[in-house]
């Protein structure tokens, strides 16, 4: 499994809505030894410019590494990396306001619609895999794995669930304290369809937060709290939280790079996408952004402890991209 802990120590800065990786951010460490390739074998041409991107936060480590690894071939190139959540970044693509928008699920048919009455035409591309994690407090002695059913019964609207024993007889009687991702968040709709059957259907009575740090913190702090989000941010913090396994009905499984990419950790698999505006292609430093992200996906999204594409996957997106810049 490529669990190994890789991500750069400025990403732990970003507390506010949006990144600006700039050329100059230190305390960065390498890709594992690897170098990213060049887009292609052409002479490198010095582009100036800014591309912006926003989005999803689970998105945002593979864009954030790729975005410093370019500006390494392209320093005068400003890339900024934003967090608004899927939803949030897909406002703002419709809007006209970013080039390219990360996504942890595919686009919904409104946005899709949104895109197109302002004219904005874009390129899906599967960028990697990632599962969701579910967590729980180290000191957690009680439960090591759970069913997709008593998650249900956790996190359905106007669920009983107060107590942990209301879970399960044999688990404390002491408060269960639960964290997740924002509204606006793909993961809390990838959440709520895989686990409760609706997208959005879920209690309120929990903390949420768009930003995955808050609620890798809260959790670390709380014996009794249990909570999810993407699992590079449990990858991330491992000994700050305890990692279940999930039971779908065939026995418990925890997520790894073969059961996401293969498909037995059910339901709480995914893939992770890019959509890019092909207005903004026309621009020299965007498309070669693109073409710079396209090339270097796999061993990046590796490198942030994601899942990456298959190569039949990679070629897939290069030979679009190609294909749309001809």
């Amino acid at each position: 499994m490529n669990l190994t802990c890789k991500r750069w120590a400025c990403f732990f800065a970003v507390v506010t809505v949006a990144a600006v990786v700039a050329s100059g951010c230190g305390g960065k460490g390498s890709t594992g030894g690897n170098t990213p390739s060049a887009s292609d074998d052409r002479p490198s041409e010095r582009l100036t410019g800014t591309v912006k991107a926003d989005g999803s936060s689970t998105v945002f480590p593979i864009t954030e590494a790729v975005a410093e690894e370019f500006q390494k071939t392209q320093p005068n190139v400003r890339v900024i990396v934003g967090i608004s959540g899927t939803g949030g970044g897909f406002k703002k693509f419709s809007a006209g306001e970013t080039d390219i928008s990360d996504a942890s699920r595919a686009i919904k048919e409104p946005e899709k619609q949104a895109c197109a009455a302002a004219g904005v035409e874009y390129l899906e591309f599967k960028v990697a895999y990632d599962g969701l994690a579910v967590v729980v407090n180290p000191q957690n002695n009680w439960v090591d794995s759970i069913t997709v059913e008593q998650l249900k019964r956790i996190w359905e609207p106007n669920s009983s669930v107060k107590k942990w024993r209301d879970v399960d007889p044999k688990w404390p009687a002491e408060p269960i304290k639960l964290y997740g991702p924002g509204t606006d968040s793909g993961t809390f709709d990838y959440f709520t369809e895989a686990i409760n059957g609706k997208e959005k259907s879920c209690r309120s009575d929990f903390t949420a937060s768009e930003d995955d740090n808050v609620l890798v913190t809260g959790i670390a702090a709380d014996k009794f709290a249990l909570g999810y989000f993407g699992f590079a941010y449990y990858a991330e913090n491992r000994t700050k939280l305890k990692l279940l396994a999930i039971d779908a009905g065939a026995g418990p499984v925890k997520p790894s790079d073969e059961t996401v990419r293969g498909g037995t950790y059910k339901p709480l698999a995914r893939p992770l996408f890019v959509y890019v505006k092909k207005s903004s292609l026309a621009r020299p430093e965007v498309a070669e952004f693109v073409r710079f992200y396209l090339a270097n996906a796999k061993q990046l999204a590796s490198d942030v402890n994601y899942v990456p594409v298959t190569d039949d996957e990679a070629k897939g997106n290069m030979e679009a991209l190609e294909s749309a810049t001809k």
